[in-house]
């Protein structure tokens, strides 16, 4: 069983006496950062050896939140050997990714992400400089411009179609499971789109279900050897979260082989997918970086967890929403049912027209960041934050959920309230640091444009086709809200749902 961070916490505090060389180690860090001649950011109160890693919760976008209010938008933590800037206000946000960004642009490594994604040669893990650049630019060009989103449309909406169907065959008065339904729709849309029809077949689906939920885990777990480097030799005792990577790399290593080689084989559809497209530069001369097949690989599964994590925890906080929330359900419903024909689907080319479905799911990633605390950057050379000094190599973590309820910026800020974006040209694009559900800057999250019309166009029809209702003796206000700890913050509890056909 994973130990907690508070559980690892209190045994190294225990084993501080005892460890003198790591113990004399955090003294000099320590001495060094104080005796700069220019403040540093505001800290909490630390202990020995494990600094304010005690303080990190379960749930850490909360407790950050939390001593942020007392310690300010700007809080330096020593999270055991490795200093840790914690960003809460959107004045600091904007700070960090626009006036300073390239000053932080690049990723932390750790052990977890080297393993898993081929040493980071991933788009979203991979450390700040030419080959980052090569790839985003590849990627945003050959998969996630307006125009190749554009291009997915129909795509969309047999995936959306294919989902609605398969709720009308199981829907009233049998429960249906919601979180696996909209898991399989963002999971199949996203395999599309990335490497074709193939995983609809067979084990694949089931297959990567698992994997990307390992992956999430892993990602978002305390890892011992990346705070202690000096006690990685107690990750075998400790969980092995190390071995556990290394045993998913594996699995995934031999399914990405797989849908490789049946694309090189001619095993496909006849849609050309981003891997088709990457097997085709990997052939071109002109390309002006070399494309190894590892390359494709840690980039393809990138794309796939980002695709579907987004989309999947999206649209399960908006329906756990909506049922709540009868009157926005109503609102919205009404909205979809007076713009779309009787026994129809809802059309992209519908979608621009339904400003209350914008402002829903603008409300949900409001409330309901996918990454509450933004992937860490760290600190490419030594800075000055306003007044504060910043040292080279200090992890960066913004606090997305905490921006995102700012009362200085959102009136009741953690009611759910989408009448708020009406009339508000507050988007979550980047521009506006009160609202970076995808962060902003060099590191935005570049599939904005690709989660935004599959969750709209899904959502839209969702509410269109069914109306919803809670397991019977469920009522509304007792509904669980409460989250996951990890890197992707879905729901704690699967969504049950009953789902009654609206058209015949």
């Amino acid at each position: 069983m994973a130990l907690t961070i508070l559980q690892v916490a209190l045994g190294l505090s225990l084993m501080a006496s005892l460890l003198l060389p790591p113990l004399f180690y955090f003294l000099v860090i320590t001495k060094r950062t104080s005796s700069h001649k220019t403040k540093l950011p505001p800290s909490p109160p630390k202990l020995p050896l494990i600094g304010n890693l005690h303080q990190l919760g379960s749930l850490p976008h909360r407790s950050l939140a939390s001593l942020s209010k007392k310690h300010g938008p700007l809080m330096l933590l020593q999270l055991g050997e490795i200093l840790t800037l914690i960003v809460s206000s959107p004045d600091m946000a904007r700070e960090i990714m626009k006036t300073h960004d390239i000053s932080f642009a690049n990723r932390p490594s750790s052990k977890v992400t080297k393993i898993l994604f081929y040493n980071n040669m991933g788009l979203g893990f991979s450390p700040y400089g030419e080959y980052w650049r090569k790839v985003r630019q590849l990627c945003i060009i050959h998969l996630l411009s307006a125009k190749r989103v554009q291009s997915y449309h129909l795509m969309r909406e047999e995936e959306v179609a294919f989902m609605i169907e398969k709720i009308r065959q199981c829907s009233s008065p049998r429960t249906i499971d919601m979180s696996e339904v909209l898991f399989s729709f963002a999971n199949d849309m996203t395999c599309r789109v990335v490497s074709g029809k193939l995983f609809r077949g067979g084990r694949r689906n089931e297959l990567f279900h698992e994997l990307l939920e390992e992956n999430s885990y892993l990602l978002g777990a305390f890892n011992i050897e990346d705070y202690f480097p000096w006690l990685a030799w107690l990750g075998v005792f400790l969980g092995g979260l190390s071995s556990r990577a290394r045993r998913n790399f594996k699995r995934w290593d031999d399914l990405l082989d797989e849908v490789i080689e049946d694309h090189e084989n001619g095993k496909d559809d006849g849609e050309e997918d981003f891997v088709d497209v990457l097997l085709s530069l990997q052939k071109d001369s002109n390309l002006d970086f070399k494309l190894e097949k590892d390359h494709m690989k840690a980039i393809s599964m990138g794309m796939f967890g980002a695709g579907t994590e987004t989309t999947y925890t999206t649209l399960e906080w908006a329906m756990a929403e909506l049922v709540r929330n009868s009157k926005t359900m109503e609102k919205l419903q009404d909205e979809v049912r007076g713009i779309v024909l009787e026994k129809r689907m809802v059309r992209e080319e519908q979608l621009n027209a339904m400003t209350y479905l914008k402002a829903v799911v603008k409300e949900t990633l409001r409330l309901h960041p996918p990454a509450p605390l933004l992937l860490p950057r760290e600190s490419l050379k030594d800075c000055y934050i306003k007044d504060y000094f910043v040292p080279k190599k200090t992890r960066v973590f913004v606090n997305g959920w905490a921006i995102n309820r700012d009362p200085e910026f959102w009136e009741e800020p953690n009611e759910f309230h989408p009448e708020r974006f009406i009339n508000n040209s507050v988007d979550f694009k980047g521009h506006d640091f009160q609202f970076i559900p995808f962060g902003a800057g060099r590191r935005i999250c570049p599939g904005i444009q690709f989660a935004e019309s599959t969750i709209e166009l899904a959502l839209a029809n969702l509410v269109h086709r069914f109306e919803w209702e809670l397991p019977y003796g469920l009522r509304r206000e007792k509904l669980d809200m409460s989250e996951n700890p990890g890197l992707v913050a879905n729901r704690a509890k699967k969504l049950h749902l009953v789902a009654k056909p609206f058209l015949s």
